[in-house]
């Protein structure tokens, strides 16, 4: 059984709003900047990043655009707390994306790791209480569910900062939540570009960790819609999960190149046969609505009488989000529609 949804939802609410994206030249920036200025005009759209001659292509590439005089782009790391503060002053909305997300890279530069995604974060969240920012949303990954790596550790680490800083933000202040979601096919760190490039160079072989590995997918269109549409419902400390299919490695190498032998390489440090995304321990404050779970912060806050959530159920006693028992599947032929 496989599913197709797109989570779309309206942007009309980022209309003359002020937004700022961090980590904004990265696959999700790109993507959440193009559908943005697709659909409404912002006041500013700030892109926060430290690389400058992204920004510069990224300027380019958007220069054509109606409504482009409402992008800005802002030179800053999230390690920096005081560019952070200066960047925040008159933003509405913040979507949390920078991170180093590459799982060999950060085992070998923990230090690194450690300093973008859990003080890079704790700086976010300091300079959107100071600057009185409405609504922050941080970008996750399944990684962070029952981590092994240290970047899945780090990225934990920083969701319990976002979920726990609504404690700080007072009844009228901040709101702060998680999107967690999987592999985006076709972003920078997905192993799609890797195998069309090898098998566009007439490799005899194609190299698999392990053909029993499995991954959630979704698209980065999806990706994109899901966020905005967790931004319209959140109420603060929740932890949003997709509803989005599995897939199998060695379908998604059969999809991408269908005459070439596989071969075994197996695991990369770090790496998990199957993800998860909600663990059964997350699943005693897990609710389930049509399209998404959503993790309910466990800390209790004041703000939380009762679920906020209506029209939602909780999932069953020990319930395990995981790569390799869902029940929603992609096939070769659906992969081999999106690869291409």
């Amino acid at each position: 059984m496989t599913i197709s949804r797109n989570f779309e939802a309206p942007y009309e609410h980022l209309d003359g709003a002020s937004i700022l994206v961090t980590g904004g030249t990265g696959s999700f920036g790109k993507a959440f900047v193009k559908k943005v200025l697709s659909s409404v005009t912002p006041k500013r759209l700030v892109v926060f990043s430290r690389d400058e001659l992204k920004q510069y292509e990224m300027n380019q590439e958007f220069a054509d655009y109606p409504n482009a005089k409402c992008l800005r782009f802002f030179i800053g790391d999230v390690r920096d707390y005081n560019r952070l503060e200066m960047a925040f002053k008159g933003i509405d909305y913040i979507f949390h994306a920078a991170a180093l997300k590459h799982v060999p890279i950060a085992e070998y530069n923990p230090f690194e790791c450690i300093h973008t995604n859990v003080l890079g974060t704790e700086n976010v969240v300091r300079a959107a209480l100071n600057n009185n920012i409405k609504k922050v949303v941080s970008l996750s990954t399944d990684k962070a569910a029952s981590p092994i790596n240290l970047y899945g550790a780090s990225k934990l680490a920083s969701d319990k900062i976002i979920v726990a800083a609504n404690n700080l933000s007072g009844r009228d202040g901040t709101l702060f939540s998680v999107v967690r979601y999987g592999n985006v096919i076709g972003s920078r760190g997905s192993v799609v570009p890797l195998f069309k490039k090898i098998a566009a160079s007439n490799t005899q072989k194609l190299p698999i960790t392990d053909p029993r590995m499995t991954r959630f997918w979704l698209t980065l269109d999806q990706g994109v819609n899901f966020v905005n549409s967790c931004l319209t419902m959140m109420h603060g400390g929740e932890i949003f999960i997709p509803k989005i299919p599995s897939m199998k490695i060695t379908d998604l190498a059969k999809a991408i190149a269908p005459d070439i032998e596989h071969e075994v390489i197996g695991i990369r440090p770090g790496e998990k046969l199957h993800e998860i995304m909600i663990t059964e321990d997350d699943a005693r404050s897990t609710i389930e609505l049509s399209d998404r779970y959503v993790i309910l912060p466990s800390l209790g806050f004041w703000f939380y009488n009762d679920n906020p959530h209506k029209n939602s159920k909780p999932v069953g006693e020990g319930f395990c989000y995981s790569s390799d028992s869902n029940t929603e599947w992609m096939g070769v032929d659906e992969l081999s529609e999106i690869t291409q």
